[in-house]
């Protein structure tokens, strides 16, 4: 008796293989295969054309005998989910009445039972659909049948298993964003010989001079800044004001915060926090502070942060090292400056997410990096850029100090969903203060078929972000019909999303409990127009407590509309949109620098920025970062059988329900 392929292995690679699918726009978003590609035993072979790209699915009505796994008739993206299923329980009762069979099992050829996902998933769909004959005569030698029809019925299951495979595959690439597959050179080590400024800083940035009032900005203190915030905040309570700028932070040491400059239809203007991130981009955008110090911000985040967290670690493990997944200017930059502080080689190696063979690893919680002979170099204490789901690659728990920890970045330093959570327990901390982190109107854990209905809520316009996603990736302004079926329309890796209240125009921006709040934009240029900018904000702290650290701006690609009617072919994230990264289908990053801002004494006045705003930001930075590290506190709980603390997972579904994610952190 003969078969295809083991249904142990095929269960496996059904169950595998299917995968989740998005069921939200089922109603009108069927899947697309060939005609007969899921055929029942009786039938011809299944078509090897390429699938359509329009059109419903069309699957053979033809009645499959007894036994067989073919549906009928069209399907959606939820029934054909719901369908994978119905094939895993199936193969479930078959496998156990298999198991009962001794000699049906014994019949099978050892090399049947050594078949692999491969030989289902490379199979060959002609070779597939060639034992048609349902003739009971036919020969009981060929094409794997018998006199007793047991084996016609093996066969039929395993053809339509692998045709399954074939177009569980079909519908990844259609549906499903594709993965980049990459393979990345190895660590070398760099020495701070290695600096040099062309090669970390932007062109503009090493001709600009810094504008003097960011200048005085940098030069004032916390006790300046303390003096003047309550000069003009006198409501605030100052001797919590203090010890927010004196907190020391345990596990979210280096950060960067988004900010909008907005105001009111009465005239209030004010910062508030659009999102704060984990391991921030902008030494290089920033001008020198001071013309005697080539390093800049690189100096300052090493010695103001990660110093201390070096001290901390046990030498005896290795060395040091800058790992990281994009801006390769502003890593190779940390590695060579970190070499001048610690007066040390420093290792520099990338690390992504799709990388067949990455050149780090993790033995024994300790991070060991590949060097060029092929050997492996172990770490002692590591410098961080990696910030496409770090959680994925880097433990929560190391022996490995690393700066910032991972679940900075789970907590809300790249979980926007998180974040929000933080905000709000900390703002409930600071109720009687007079102090609060300001953001936007957030709704947490909306599944997508629930956002048009927070979108009717907020006045028809709103944002929705994919909360893990970062550098501009993920979010969606929407202002109209069609760019919220465009929305619906986009294939999500995720479950849950945020919806903010849209800042905006005055005659466009999201009906929120607080009022409108729309963008104060830049001084008109010559042409009368005013643009969106937002304004990021980098801070360290250490055992001194939090310290600014640079700053820089950017604009979005086209100017501020009165009305969205005016124009109606621009798009509203053409107007809001201010990130300057840009990632390619293959996965590669880019950026359009000729919207960055600087802090120069050519593009700061653009801003109509003064040093109080400058202030505002800083303090709405420093409250938002220490929301982001008393939530790590609190998933970080206390356990006697461990050295270190350990992350609650426990807690961690409760505040953030989203079992995609939970499922790519690595403990």
């Amino acid at each position: 008796m003969t078969t295809l392929v083991d249904p142990s292995a095929a269960a496996t690679l059904v169950k595998a293989s299917i995968g989740p699918l998005d069921q939200d726009n089922a109603a009108h978003d069927l899947l697309r295969v060939d005609d007969g590609f899921i055929t029942p035993p009786s039938t011809a072979a299944p078509s090897t054309a390429a699938p359509s790209p329009i059109g419903p699915v069309p699957v053979s009505t033809q009645k499959a005998r007894a036994g067989s796994l073919t549906p009928g008739g069209s399907f959606s993206k939820s029934e054909l989910s719901s369908m994978a299923g119905s094939i895993a329980s199936k193969l479930d009762q078959y496998l156990e009445s298999a198991g009962a069979n001794k000699g049906h099992l014994h019949d099978r050829r050892p090399s049947d039972s050594n078949s692999t996902v491969q030989s289902l998933t490379t199979a060959n769909v002609t070779q597939l659909g060639g034992n048609t004959s349902t003739d009971d005569n036919s020969d009981p030698n060929g094409s794997g049948q018998s006199n007793n029809g047991e084996v016609d019925e093996d066969t039929a299951l395993a053809n339509n298993l692998a045709a399954i495979s074939l177009a569980a595959q079909k519908i990844s690439n259609i549906y499903l964003e594709p993965k980049p597959k990459k393979t990345t050179p190895n660590g070398h080590q760099v020495t701070h010989e290695h600096f040099e400024p062309e090669k970390h800083f932007y062109p503009r940035v090493l001709n600009a001079q810094i504008h003097p009032m960011v200048g005085y900005f940098f030069s004032l203190g916390n006790e300046r800044i303390i003096a003047r915030y309550m000069h003009l905040n006198p409501l605030v309570n100052e001797d919590v004001l203090k010890k927010c700028l004196e907190y020391v932070p345990k596990h979210f040491q280096w950060a960067g915060s988004d900010l909008f400059n907005v105001t009111t239809a009465e005239g209030h203007r004010q910062m508030i926090i659009v999102e704060t991130n984990s391991c921030p981009s902008g030494q290089k955008s920033m001008p020198l502070l001071s013309e005697l110090d080539e390093h800049g911000g690189y100096r300052l985040v090493l010695e103001s942060a990660f110093k201390d967290i070096i001290d901390k670690a046990d030498k005896s493990l290795g060395g040091l090292a800058v790992v990281y997944d994009k801006n390769m200017m502003e890593a190779s930059g940390y590695a060579s400056t970190l070499a001048e502080v610690m007066k040390e080689k420093v290792w520099l190696v990338e690390f992504y997410e799709y990388d067949q063979d990455p050149p780090v690893k993790w033995v024994d919680r300790v991070m060991q990096i590949r060097d060029n002979n092929k050997e492996w170099h172990p770490i002692r204490a590591c410098f961080r850029y990696v910030t496409q789901k770090p959680w994925n690659r880097f433990p929560i728990y190391t022996r490995t100090v690393v700066m910032n920890q991972t679940v900075a970045c789970l907590a809300g330093g790249r979980n926007k969903m998180m974040a929000a959570k933080a905000y709000e327990l900390f703002n409930a901390e600071l109720a009687d203060s007079g102090l609060h982190v300001r953001v936007p109107e957030t709704i947490n854990n909306v599944t997508k078929n629930e956002i048009p209905l927070w979108l009717d809520s907020m006045g028809g316009h709103a944002v929705v972000k994919v909360p893990y996603s970062n550098a501009g990736q993920g979010v969606y302004t929407i202002t109209n019909k069609q760019e919220l079926q465009d929305f619906m329309d986009t294939p999500q890796h995720y479950d849950k999303y945020i919806v903010q209240s849209l800042v905006g125009n005055a005659s466009w921006s999201s009906i929120t409990r607080h009022g409108k709040f729309y963008h104060v934009g830049t001084i008109p240029n010559k042409k009368n127009n005013t643009f969106v900018t937002d304004l990021r904000m980098m801070v360290a702290g250490n055992k001194d407590g939090f310290r600014p650290i640079c700053i820089y701006a950017r604009r979005a690609r086209k100017p501020l509309i009165r009305n969205l009617q005016d124009d109606p072919t621009t798009t509203s994230w053409d107007m809001l949109g201010t990130n300057l990264s840009v990632k390619s289908p293959s996965g590669e990053w880019s950026t359009e620098a000729a919207r960055l801002l600087l802090m120069d004494r050519k593009d700061f006045n653009q801003l109509g920025l003064g040093v109080d705003d400058m202030i505002d930001a800083y303090i709405q930075t420093v409250l938002s970062v220490i929301a982001i590290d008393k939530m790590c506190q609190r998933l970080m709980r206390e356990n006697p059988e461990e050295p270190a603390k350990t992350f609650d997972l426990e807690l961690f579904k409760v505040l953030n329900p989203d079992s995609v994610l939970w499922e790519e952190i690595a403990l």
